[in-house]
């Protein structure tokens, strides 16, 4: 079911939205990924062209100046994701908060990808005063592509799927662990050495400028 305007609304207060992690707060919190967490922070600049495109949507009357952003740390696009969010609130001027996505499921019901995902990160966008603009859930089509082609068929024989069909037969518990195990491997290489991680971050910035510029008129 589409959730309606009024929900989506209604899912952040702004007593929540205070008393939602910053994203120090939440970097601090967590027990995995940290290292991947700021390895992409690290990694991420904001050209000066899309920070001026930033700064003049946040200007408007109705321009964005909080963000919500629903994430788990042990997902891949969170770890991408979530940095490169960060970096563009700090250029933009925003106060940006995060919500473990599975602690608040009723803020995450309200933002599904396609309307049946719950998938993350997803940003939410408020002005000021806390009126809804927009949201952006995940990664944007053309980094899917691209991962699509680039990574998914390296990692794609570690999966059960993969493995059961590698197999001719379904795959036993220690053998999906294992095969998960080197899975993580490729996708850790795939992240330290392919320029296409970068490039997705750099995709990532572009799309949420694109994004906020798009709701806001």
């Amino acid at each position: 079911m589409v959730a309606s305007l009024e929900a989506r609304q209604a899912a952040v207060t702004p007593e929540r939205f205070a008393s939602a992690k910053t994203y120090a707060q939440y970097r601090a919190s967590i027990t995995q990924n940290q290292q991947k967490f700021d390895d992409n922070y690290n990694g991420t600049k904001v050209p000066e062209a899309l920070v001026a495109r930033l700064r003049a949507v946040s200007a408007k009357p109705n321009g964005p100046a909080k963000v919500v952003v629903s994430a788990e740390a042990w997902c891949p696009d969170v770890y991408r994701g979530l940095p490169v969010m960060q970096r563009v609130a700090e250029a933009a001027g925003w106060d940006l908060r995060v919500l473990e996505r599975d602690q608040n499921l009723d803020v995450a019901e309200q933002f599904k990808k396609e309307d049946q995902f719950l998938s993350v990160p997803t940003a939410i966008f408020y002005t000021k005063d806390m009126k809804y603009i927009t949201h952006f859930c995940e990664r944007s089509d053309r980094v899917t592509a691209e991962m699509a082609r680039d990574m998914h068929p390296l990692t794609a024989p570690y999966t059960p799927a993969g493995l059961a069909a590698k197999l001719g037969r379904e795959p036993s518990d220690e053998e999906k662990a294992e095969a998960q195990k080197e899975r993580q491997k490729i996708m850790d290489n795939f992240q330290a050495t392919n320029p296409a991680w970068a490039r997705w971050r750099d995709m990532t910035v572009e799309d949420l400028v694109q994004c906020v510029e798009d709701a806001v008129k």
